[in-house]
């Protein structure tokens, strides 16, 4: 009986943290912390509430969220943190898919290199005059300053102009933009392992098959050791 009482408070146990889960993730999708960063809404003076509009997007917090009828309503295409105060920029990965960024009207002096690592869709970042544009003049199409603020428009792409294989990966790899000045190299079809360097598919067999023949051995092996516990009790 208190073998019985055990496995049931697990049971239940496990129940409960399985729901805190569900619940943290599906909170975390509709409160992102980057669009509280600044308080209040995108502001008036924003490039960004026109863009929303554009789009056909949904403001929530300094976000805009892409239009709600799409099948992942959480995917920000805007954020602005004009006017925020902000002296540097760290992390903001949580807006890695915007397209259009407002950092104009803050104290801003440092940036980190690798902040839009992966913001391979930003199109259009709005900035302090004296702050570079991310990837440097070199990975944008367009750079002005204008009013007391400095325009990056139209990110180019780190790799050749026809998007195969690139000098600049491994060979039998593809290069792929992945933010302001930077680029990633993946596997062309049917190569795959360091360098790419190995054909053929991934021997997924080969690898998971005695690793789940292990598990289950290890499973049996711990239910026959509790089953006589439970039974000498």
């Amino acid at each position: 009986m208190k073998m019985k009482a055990v496995y049931s408070w697990l049971r239940s146990a496990a129940l409960i943290l399985i729901c805190n889960v569900c619940f943290n993730a599906g909170y975390q999708l509709t409160e992102l912390q980057v669009c509280a960063l600044c308080s209040g809404t995108v502001r008036n003076g924003s490039a960004v509430g026109p863009f929303c509009s554009r789009s056909a997007g949904r403001i929530d917090g300094r976000c805009c969220f892409r239009n709600v009828n799409t099948s992942d309503p959480e995917y920000v295409i805007g954020l602005d943190l004009s006017n925020c105060s902000l002296t540097h920029v760290e992390n903001l990965q949580e807006a890695s898919t915007v397209l259009m960024l407002d950092l104009s009207h803050n104290p801003t002096v440092n940036i980190s290199d690798t902040v839009f690592q992966g913001f391979s869709e930003l199109n259009c970042i709005i900035l302090p005059e004296d702050v570079d544009c991310p990837g440097g003049n070199i990975s944008w199409e367009k750079v002005k300053v204008r009013d007391g603020n400095r325009l990056c428009e139209g990110q180019k792409s780190m790799c050749n102009q026809t998007g195969q294989l690139s000098m600049d990966c491994p060979e039998n790899s593809l290069c792929a933009p992945y933010g302001p000045g930077f680029f990633e190299c993946s596997c062309a079809d049917s190569y795959r392992g360091y360098k790419c360097l190995r054909e053929g598919e991934f021997p997924a067999l080969q690898v998971f098959g005695p690793l789940a023949a292990s598990t289950v051995v290890m499973c049996l092996l711990l239910w026959a050791t509790q089953r006589r516990k439970a039974k000498s009790l």
